[in-house]
């Protein structure tokens, strides 16, 4: 197959980010990362949901509080995103907010949380539908227009071809509850195992073929399950970034294989703007150089609709090693 690198196409695949020099983006990522800075916006639901006022809240800012109903716009030089969001579906405004600031000492973390959304309508309709918490490098456009294959709808991953040593960050977590499937549309089901969540450092060579599909090498691979409570911060965790063909190591999961079309393979736009898989076609030489950087802390390791409600992972002073 010819392969045609998509380098100067980056910028089209994550909507509203930027293509910076290598250092410029580890600065932004680090800065950023210490989530002492946040904000939120204030979104008034439809009155067909009872008309109230939630927040939204995002790692930047000046922790004041906007009255909106604009789409997410990010600030220049802002990576990161979690997935509160506004949607706006047959003319109903509904948000959903699974990470939130909380105070850490003098500062700031995130706390991101699986949780029950429980949505009225007129007081007939009674829905309530599992959420998971991200806060991820890459985008989430708004609004969201429909309810079909939640999972495509977030654009996981920046422009990057550095070839970093470690994600380090701070942490605490309670994991470990039960998977409750919740899609709405049936009664809550508790499912009868645990749910952990997951963090994930991943590096991809992304290349666009002539029928607008997007096919990728992983070129690096950091991968970790939460699957302990840690009820005290543990700070300066290191999650090791390993290069290459990683299925012979020792400490190689299934969770850490190639993505090739199941419903977590990540999503990007080709450079027509539609939205595709990104298929991930093997396993790139340990040398080789990436063009997408892709980081996700997640409250939940499974499939949209199903989580632990409960598990809860915060997390603060994020940053690249290089």
């Amino acid at each position: 197959m010819r392969r045609t690198i998509i380098l100067t196409l980056l910028g089209l695949l994550v909507p509203g980010i930027s293509i910076y020099s290598q250092d410029s983006t580890v600065d932004l990522i680090n800065s950023y990362g210490t989530l002492d800075s946040w904000c939120a916006r204030a979104v008034k639901e439809s009155m067909l949901l009872g008309g109230d006022t939630k927040l939204l809240y995002e790692f930047y800012g000046d922790g004041r509080t906007r009255h909106t109903k604009e789409p997410f716009n990010p600030p220049t030089g802002y990576l990161w995103r979690t997935n509160n969001v506004m949607a706006v579906i047959a003319g109903i405004t509904k948000t959903s907010n699974t990470v939130f600031p909380e105070r850490r000492g003098d500062g700031w973390c995130a706390r991101i949380e699986t949780h029950i959304e429980s949505v009225k309508a007129l007081g007939i309709i009674n829905m309530d539908v599992t959420c998971q918490g991200a806060f991820i490098l890459g985008a989430l456009p708004e609004p969201i227009t429909g309810t079909d294959n939640p999972m495509s709808r977030v654009l996981y991953g920046i422009p990057f071809t550095g070839r970093p040593k470690a994600l380090v960050f701070d942490y605490k977590a309670d994991v470990g509850h039960e998977t409750i499937r919740g899609t709405g549309f049936s009664k809550l089901k508790p499912m009868g195992y645990a749910d952990y969540p997951e963090i994930a450092v991943i590096l991809q060579k992304r290349w666009e073929d002539a029928e607008g599909n997007i096919h990728a090498l992983r070129v690096g691979t950091g991968y970790e399950i939460v699957r302990n409570n840690i009820p005290q911060w543990k700070n300066g965790h290191r999650l090791e970034i390993h290069y290459g063909d990683i299925t012979g190591e020792n400490f190689y999961r299934d969770f850490m294989a190639l993505q090739k079309g199941s419903e977590k393979t990540f999503h990007a736009l080709n450079s027509r703007g539609e939205n595709v898989m990104v298929i991930e076609e093997g396993w790139a030489s340990p040398d080789e150089t990436p063009n997408v950087l892709i980081v996700k802390f997640l409250s939940s390791c499974g499939e949209a609709f199903y989580g632990g409600v409960g598990n809860t992972l915060w997390i603060d002073n994020i940053r690249l090693e290089m």
